[in-house]
């Protein structure tokens, strides 16, 4: 059975920039899948060259093992949103929908549910020219949704969400993905990828530069560390280094530990007779992750923060 989405060794150029650069990444059918990367990495190129807007230089992109231009009912089988502005400011929310379902083929009844699925019956009369990017984002996934898709896309879609917002597509994402459906989200919102995705890449410069389920993305992290307080901290330390661990003294009783586990560290000081009275583990975010495998792959990068200063 062929992958929901399979990328292979894709490559894509406009003029000098190669925006995508031998990218290859399969999405599995049912799966939560994620995709992060600096501004300009090439992940919304990649969801382009996924949906036909764009053609690769090289390799290929399919969902089901077809090209996105060959499935015979795209919005029965494909559901994205790439840009929460792309509608008709003139039309209403309504009509802006029921445009897409009569000329897909999609019952009109399917705007009304859809409408209510992402909270906007009540503004469904109002031109969206007129809409907050949060209710530009909602009229989005409304449209992604309108054909009932096995397949779901979705670039940046909490994008202008308030809070509420956030926690609502989230839930709806999860509840979707429940279903057995494929959603492939690309955020930058590191604690939402790491609430909803079950596997992720990261893309840096056009590259892939990592990929991994998210246990493994977390697990693999070279921020992860254990606090260790002891009254016996220079023996210990001495147990420790001798097993390749790093240790740094915090104070006269703590040490902080990286390189080996808290279990770890209990059997080895209850093996050397040591007493513990304190023992902390503290797991790598996905933030630190990403911000330790997307060091050398960011465009644009700030001075380190210092003293700001104002000419009077």
């Amino acid at each position: 059975m062929s992958a929901a989405i399979s990328v292979r060794d894709v490559r894509k150029s406009y003029g000098d920039l190669r925006a995508v650069d031998g990218v290859t990444f399969e999405v599995a059918h049912g799966e939560f899948f994620g995709i992060l990367g600096p501004n300009g990495a090439g992940k919304t190129t990649t969801m382009r060259l996924m949906l036909g807007l764009d053609y690769p230089n090289a390799g290929s992109v399919t969902i089901d093992g077809k090209r996105y231009a060959s499935l015979a009912n795209p919005m029965r089988e494909v559901g994205a949103l790439l840009d929460a502005k792309a509608m008709h400011g003139g039309r209403s929310a309504y009509n802006h929908l029921l445009c897409l379902a009569q000329t897909n083929g999609l019952p009109p009844r399917r705007v009304g549910e859809v409408l209510d699925l992402v909270g906007l019956t009540e503004v469904a009369g109002k031109r969206s020219k007129g809409f907050s990017l949060g209710m530009g984002q909602r009229l989005g996934i409304a449209a992604a949704l309108l054909g009932d898709p096995p397949v779901l896309m979705l670039d940046e879609p909490v994008n202008g969400l308030d809070p509420e917002g956030v926690v609502w597509i989230r839930t709806l994402l999860r509840t979707l993905a429940a279903e057995g459906r494929t959603v492939l989200l690309s955020s930058h919102l590191m604690s939402e990828m790491a609430m909803t995705a079950d596997r992720l890449v990261i893309i840096g410069r056009g590259r892939l530069i990592a990929e991994a389920t998210m246990a493994e993305f977390l697990a693999d992290g070279s921020g992860s560390s254990v606090t260790v307080r002891s009254p016996q901290t220079s023996a210990l330390a001495t147990l420790l280094t001798a097993r390749g661990a790093t240790v740094t003294r915090q104070d006269a009783d703590t040490l902080a530990v990286t390189g080996t586990t808290a279990e770890a560290i209990g059997e080895l000081a209850r093996a050397g007779g040591l007493t513990l009275t304190g023992l902390t583990a503290h797991q790598a975010t996905l933030e630190d992750r990403y911000m330790d495998l997307t060091r050398e792959a960011a465009d644009y990068r700030a001075a380190s923060a210092g003293p700001v200063t104002t000419r009077k």
